[in-house]
């Protein structure tokens, strides 16, 4: 496991070692969505939020 910050609060992660791209990860601190934006170095951001299209 590596730490890391969340983006949105601070708290410290431990994160799996085997992480995938575009991967969703709660924080367990303030429950915001985190995606793995990259790996090599490994970068957090905000998950998008999932916007409904109402069949348009």
């Amino acid at each position: 496991m590596s730490n890391h910050e969340c983006v949105e609060c601070g708290a410290v992660l431990s994160l799996p070692q085997e992480l995938l791209p575009n991967e969703i990860l709660p924080c367990p601190e303030c429950g915001a969505e985190l995606e793995v934006v990259a790996l090599e170095p490994i970068r957090l951001a905000l998950a998008p939020e999932v916007e409904e299209d109402w069949g348009e």
